[in-house]
Formats: structure tokens, sequence, C-alpha cells
């Protein structure tokens, strides 16, 4: 804690100096008393800065909340207006006789007309850029009036459209005939989320708007415009790194170079500046260095490393930069099944364990630090160590990969193309490359960026959808050619030598799935996706069968909870084929598929909160079911990516944290099936298997204990074993008939309790198995009882037991807060110490206590 305030405390002391000294620095943010219209309107409404039209047009009560039922159906015509916003602002008098004046805009949402004092000084057209605008002639003493006209991403996109003169297929996410158009798609033609126009899990609400803060920065005689730690060589006794420093100076001086190193070391050094840009590079040399590593390894250690431009002992400029020493590369080795696909961190082959992250709301203004930090300790607690940052949404901000890099998580990162054809000509190419530079050079510097990948799915869609053949029939072979070529000079040319120039030491991967660059998908190489399992209706079973070497997707859907579905709809609505039900799932197969699944694996629920409670465990077990095969083959597989971690809006998804940020069963099973150590019963034939997977880079002895149980509690069957554990490996410790473990008659109210204990009688890990699907169970009554102690002024904890097994307790409170484990297996005669973590402190054990619900799978039939 004294670390973090006390570098805060230098950087404001540097900040302080350079505006003490009419020669350095200033920095005026203008995020207050925005005003903002429709442009054929003529009174002016209050905006906030950052956000968006539809969310101004919310607080001031223009619209309805667009989640709420179907409202979404209502508010179309936005996104075909033109709107307008406006802020009046003085800055002091001695910051026009600087040098440099500038107009920082470091996110705008898109077709943006800039103008100060009435003069047009920027047409923005990309929402993934910062754009900085020099405006010294044009400001004033006293009022200055910044306009900021934003052009309709429906309007320009369809011009566009028009222009190319052929069409582009895509997967048809994007939801143009809800949105009034038609069947002309035009979120391609835009650099802006593919998300906003629609997805198979999101509403269509295209939104403009200032997304980013605004600045006006000043500056004398010089600015670091970018440094670069780039780190040359990394062992147990020392690091070697450059600091790769840009200077852009408006005058010949002698200037000095500190830098400073987690505020304790210094290196000084005389340089002499030229006028216009100067580039320098700097040596570093850490000793001893203490290493970064992931969730779960390891310590992530940051170092601060400082840059200040000093003239005359007077600062000129400072930049701070957080710095994480590790290696990393993807390990690609012919082996005699294809080719490996792992990421070695520091040496070490890492199971990746995670999910695919989208944005988080439509809105993105309305994603506080808070909701930033709660998902990314959620990834930490859940035991991921790896978020794929998917390609149909957006470069995140920069509070998102601060947060992985302190809290170990390495990030896949797409470049911002999904599930369609790109246009190929200059200006969409351009547009690209800088694109490109500006995301690649502002994200480089984090270390938990593992690799860049170029898209998601659209070098399978091309040749595996029928896109090909589409378009040869329809538009010829020339055209064909020419959205190929479009593809290759974006995948295969732009991206790789952009990644290759700015940031040399982290893969490219072109296109995921891919088995290498340009090359098509396979189970023996690269990465794979995987969605017969929910697609084509295969069952869960099917992925066991299914063992890529890296699995970056696959998927199944469930509902939100209740009380989240009660958000968005009234009690007329509470059926999954009711026009607002239908309206929150946008899978054309969604509602339909969960029904069929379900009826294959659960008894029909009673009534729809038991529908929703019962799809959670379905998607639980069937992600789960798909962990487990891909860890029980390590090192064969080496990650495993769900689809998908969080919802941008209350929905029926993949999702396994709802919108609301609730937990649903599968966080809750993931948690328990990521976990370091682990232990994996499975059905081989008429065998029982038992794998120990360990992700730990050290052996560890343990006792595997094996007890068949009926569902009263009577021990059926009972072995204990001393193992040796190897690091970072996959074993079978385990192997026995089922006819010698429980008789047959006994299958459907029997189980077998897994447990692997550790040293001083600790618990690692424990499993259930079952020795059929949950439909068949002969469950009864169970009489769940329970206490409750107050441990802290947040913290409460629950034992519970059961008189039989209690099968998928959930619990459920109306106290804001969350649970440290849910639909949990509740054996008889066995205590179980949950924790609940309220967001409130004057919460009352007794009122806590009241507020508690319970439910089982027995009660949802």
């Amino acid at each position: 804690m004294f670390y973090k305030f006390f570098k805060y405390f230098l950087v404001f002391l540097c900040l302080s100096a350079c505006c003490e000294n009419e020669s350095n620095q200033y920095e005026q943010t203008i995020d207050e008393h925005w005003t903002f219209k429709n442009v054929e309107d003529v009174g002016w409404l209050p905006a906030t800065v950052p956000g968006s039209v539809h969310t101004d047009l919310i607080t001031n009560k223009i619209i309805e909340d667009p989640f709420y039922r179907i409202n979404e159906d209502t508010l179309q015509w936005i996104d075909k207006k033109d709107w307008e916003y406006r802020k009046t602002f003085t800055i002091p008098n001695n910051i026009l006789e600087k040098e440099h004046v500038q107009l920082h805009f470091e996110g705008l949402d898109t077709y943006a007309n800039i103008y100060l004092n009435d003069s047009l000084v920027l047409k923005a057209n990309n929402m993934f850029l910062g754009w900085q605008v020099p405006c010294k002639p044009l400001l004033k003493e006293g009022v200055n009036v910044l306009r900021i006209v934003l052009e309709s991403p429906i309007k320009i996109g369809l011009k566009k459209r028009e222009r190319l003169g052929y069409e582009l297929p895509n997967a048809v996410n994007d939801q143009s005939e809800k949105g009034g158009v038609g069947k002309k798609q035009v979120a391609v033609f835009s650099r802006k989320p593919g998300y906003h126009f629609g997805w198979d899990w999101g509403p269509r609400l295209v939104t403009s708007g200032i997304w980013k803060q605004v600045k006006v920065v000043a500056w004398d005689t010089a600015k670091l415009t970018d440094v670069f730690i780039h780190q040359k060589k990394l062992d147990e006794t020392e690091a070697s790194l450059i600091a790769e420093i840009e200077i852009k100076a408006s005058k010949d001086f002698q200037a000095d170079i500190e830098i400073l190193i987690d505020s304790t070391r210094k290196i000084n050094k005389e340089i002499t500046l030229k006028k216009g840009v100067n580039n320098l590079e700097i040596p570093i040399t850490i000793h001893s260095p203490e290493l970064w590593w992931t969730n779960g390894l390891g310590n992530q250690k940051l170092y601060t490393i400082e840059t200040i431009i000093k003239e005359n002992n007077t600062i000129i400029d400072a930049v701070s930069k957080r710095v994480g020493l590790r290696t990393i590369e993807v390990i690609q080795k012919k082996d005699d099944l294809g080719k490996s696909f792992y990421f070695e961190l520091n040496g070490a082959p890492v199971f990746m364990k995670g999910a695919n992250y989208i944005p988080q709301d439509v809105f993105l203004n309305r994603v506080s630090k808070a909701d930033y930090e709660r998902i990314i300790k959620a990834a930490v607690e859940s035991n991921f160590n790896m978020i794929r940052v998917w390609g149909g949404g957006i470069y995140e901000k920069d509070i998102f990969y601060d947060l992985c890099d302190a809290y170990g998580i390495l990030v896949w990162q797409d470049f911002m193309f999904a599930c369609a054809m790109y246009p190929g000509n200059d200006a969409f190419l351009d547009n690209v490359k800088k694109e490109a530079e500006y995301n690649v050079k502002r994200l480089r510097q984090h270390p938990s960026i593992a690799l860049w990948c170029g898209d998601n799915e659209i070098l399978t869609a091309w040749n595996n959808w029928g896109w090909i053949d589409q378009v040869t029939k329809s538009q010829g072979e020339a055209v064909k050619n020419r959205i190929w070529k479009a593809y290759e000079d974006v995948f295969h040319d732009i991206l790789p030598n952009t990644v290759n120039k700015y940031d040399r030491d982290r893969l490219y991967w072109s296109s995921s799935p891919s088995s290498g660059f340009g090359t098509l998908d396979s189970l023996t190489a690269g990465d794979y996706h995987y969605w017969k399992v929910w697609s084509n209706k295969e069952p869960f079973s099917k992925y066991n069968e299914v063992i890529p070497r890296f699995m970056s997707e696959y998927g199944f859907q469930s509902f939100p909870e209740f009380e989240s579905v009660k958000k968005y709809t009234e009690e007329q609505d509470w059926d999954i084929y009711s026009e607002v039900m239908k309206s929150h799932q946008r899978s054309s197969v969604g509602n339909e598929n969960i029904e069929y699944y379900m009826l294959q694996n659960y008894k029909k629920p009673k009534d729809f909160e038991s529908f929703l409670y019962v799809g959670q465990l379905l998607q639980a077990k069937g992600i789960t079911t798909a962990i487990e095969a891909h860890r029980r083959n390590m090192p064969y597989c080496m990650g495993s990516l769900y689809w998908q971690f969080n919802d941008c809006w209350p929905a029926a998804s993949w999702s396994s944290m709802d919108y609301y940020g609730n937990w649903k069963a599968l966080q809750y099973g993931v948690k328990e099936a990521f976990k370091p150590t682990s232990v994996i019963p499975f059905q081989k034939g008429d065998s029982l298997e038992v794998y120990v997977v360990s992700d730990e880079l050290k052996n560890q002895n343990a006792i595997l204990s094996l007890k068949a149980l009926d569902f009263n509690g009577k021990v059926l069957f009972n072995e204990e074993k001393v193992i040796s554990i190897k690091s970072n490996s996959s074993t079978l410790y385990f192997s026995e008939d089922i006819s010698n473990i429980v008789k047959k008659k006994l299958l459907k109210k029997s189980l077998i309790h897994i447990e692997l204990i550790g040293e001083e009688n600790t618990e690692i890990d424990d499993n259930v198995f079952y020795f059929t699907e949950p439909k068949d169970l002969k469950l009864t009554n169970p009489n769940v009882s329970f206490n409750c102690i107050k441990k802290d002024d947040t913290t409460f904890e629950i034992t519970m037991n059961s008189n039989i097994l209690a099968k998928n307790v959930c619990l459920r409170s109306d106290v804001k807060g969350r649970f440290s484990q849910n639909f949990k297996d509740i054996l008889p005669a066995k205590n179980y110490k949950i924790l609940f973590y309220s967001e409130g402190k004057d919460i009352t054990i007794d009122a806590f206590k009241n507020s508690l619900k319970i439910m089982s799978l027995f009660d949802s039939f």
C-alpha cells in the first residue's frame, strides 16, 4: 500500500512541478457541463462525457430503458440521426503562451466532425483510435466553444456499402432487418464494435458518442511521445532491458534523461536533442529479477520504471510504466500426433484455463472501474489464468489490462475483426493500419498480453461456411478474388507487419481457429472452436471425444437467475417462449436447444423459476464435462477457454456470469473444475477411471480416497491409496470395473465421492461421480439444515448438512453479495462450510439468515 502511495506521490510531485513552471506540461480534462441535441432540433439537453447518445437520452427521460422487455425495438431510429455535442471552456491565459497546445480525444464513436470556435479541426472515423489535434492558433482568451457532430454510422455505412459495388459475405450477426434497413448489413464498413450491430447474444443498439476522455494538453520544449521498455534477455541472475524512447522537441538543446526503477535506482544520461522527433535507446539492467507469473503459479511482480526529461534540472516531461519481467512463447513442435500448441511461461508449460470475454455493456461508458475490478477478481477466484478478448468487441480500456497485469491473467488479444469479410479499398486499409499501430503500441508494455490474433473465425467461415461458392456463383470469380485479396492485405500483411515492427517478441496468430498462418483449423495443431455440442445437438459426451491441442471456443447457454430475469420482464413474460423472453434470446435455436438438452439430462421442471435453475445446472454440467476432458488429456491439449465469461445486456446466453454480475451455476462449476490440482473421475466403457491433474510446478504427495455411497450415506465401497502427484501433468491413478464397486441395481441411487487429501489432512479437492444422468437418479426429499455465524463486517459463514443426498443445493439471498460455493451436492452426514461475502456492512445475522432461500434438484420437479 505504501509503495503504491509513494509511486502516485512521485507522479503528483512531477505534475505539480510542471504546472508551476511555464516551460512544462499542462493537462486539462474537459468532462463537465456538456450539452447535446439531435442536429435537427433547436433545444440543448445536458450530456455526460464520456458517454453515449443512448445513455444521455435515457438520463433526460427521452427514451425508456432499452434493455427492459422489448423497448429495444422502438429505439432503432436513434442510429439514423446525426447528433451534436457542445462544450464551452476556458483555459488559463498563460497556457496560450505555450509552444504546443493540443486537443486529445481518447475515443470517439465513430464518425465525428470536431469544430473548435467554428473551425473544423478533425474528421474522425475510427472508434478504436485516439486522436491528437494541434489547436493553439484557434484558441482564444476567455470562452472557447468545442462542438462535436456525430454522423449516423448507419447512413455512412449504407453509402460505403453502395460505393463498394459488390456484396461481402458475413455470418448475419448484423441484425439489419431489426434496424429497419432490410438485409443491408453495414457493420463491416465502420471501424466500430461489431456487437453494437447485434450478435447471437446481444441486442442491436448502434451507439454514437464521446466514449473516452477529452483533454487539452500543452507543452514547451519537448515531450515524451512514446516509451517502451523492451525486454532483451531474462534469466535468474539478470534482466537486460532497453528503454526505447521517442521525444518530440521544439528546439535543439542539451537534456538529461533520468530513469528511475522502483524509485530506488537511478540511471542518468546526458543527450543532445534535435528539433523534431528524436529516438534513443537506453540500456537498463536489473539484477536478480523477480519474475511475473500467472494466477496460481507465483507472484505478479511489476517494476515501476519512470522516464524523466530535464533541462537545467527542471522536469520537462515524465512517463511511468509498469513492467512485468517474464518470457512467454507459444510452443509449436511436431510430434507423433501433429504439432503442439501451448504457452510456455518463464520456461514452464502452462495449461491455459479461462474464458472468452466480451464488452461488459452495450453502452461502454456505463462500465465502471468497480465493474472491471469485479470481473477480473472473479476470473482470479475462478482459477483462470487467461482471458480471450474477442474480436467483435473493443480493444479494452487501459484499466482492464492493468488489472490483468496485477492479478496474473494472460490475455489472448484479438484484433477487432469477426465473422465477416471486410472491404479492401485503400481508405479502409489505411484506417486499419493506423488502428493496429495505435493499439499495439498502447498495449505492448503489458506483461498480460500473451499473443495477438488477427481475427475471429473469418478464415474458417470463408473456407467452410460456403462463402466461396456463394460469392463465386452470385458475383463471379473476380469478386471472389478481390474479397480474398482484401483478407490477405489485412490479416497476412498489415497486422503481422505491425506486430513484427512494434511488438516483435510476441506471436501473431493470423486467425482463430487455425492450425497455422493462413491454415485451416485441425484437432492435431493450433487452436480449435467446437460447436457441434449446441449447434448440432451432439450430446455432452462428445466433449470427451473431440480433443484439440488448444480449445479456444466452445459453449452452452443458460438463462440468468430468476431475480435477474425479473429486472427486465413482467410476470406475464415468464415463459421461455414469450415474446419478451425470445427477444432476450438472440440465438435462433437458443430456447429450443436448452429445452432439448434439458429433457435429455433432467426431468421436466415444474415451473418457470425451476426451469431457470435447472437450465443453469445443465450449462454447468456440459461445460465442466468439457473442461475435465481437456485437462484430463494434457499435455496433448493445453488450453480450455469456454464461451463466454460475461454479458453485455440481460439475456439468455452462453455466459457464466449474468449482466448484473451474478454468478451462474457454471461460474461456480468452473471455479471447481479449474482448481490448480483436480481429481477427475471418468467412465470409460464399463470402468471407472480417476485422474489427478496438477498445474503446480512441483510434485506433491497425497491420499486418494474413494467411497461409494447410497443416497442415505451407507458406504458400499471404500478404498484409499497414497499417491505422488506429478507436477504439471495428468495421471491416471485408479481404474476399476464399475460392477466391482456398486451392484447394478444400485446404480441409480448411489454415487462415488472422491477426495484428494494433502498434508495435515487438508482437502486439496473432491468430486462426486454418478452412474447415470440426473433425470434417472432416485432422489428423495432431503432435510437440509444450516447455521450462520458472522465472521466479520461483510462475511458470513454458513454451515450446512443434510440427512440424505441433497443434489445441487442452490443458496439465494436478498442481501447483495456472493457465495464462495453454490449449487453443491450435499452428501449425507457431512458438514459443509460456505462463505457469503456481503456488499453491505450493517447486515445482522438474523437478517441474513432470514433472507436465505435453499433449493435442491428434488425441489425442481
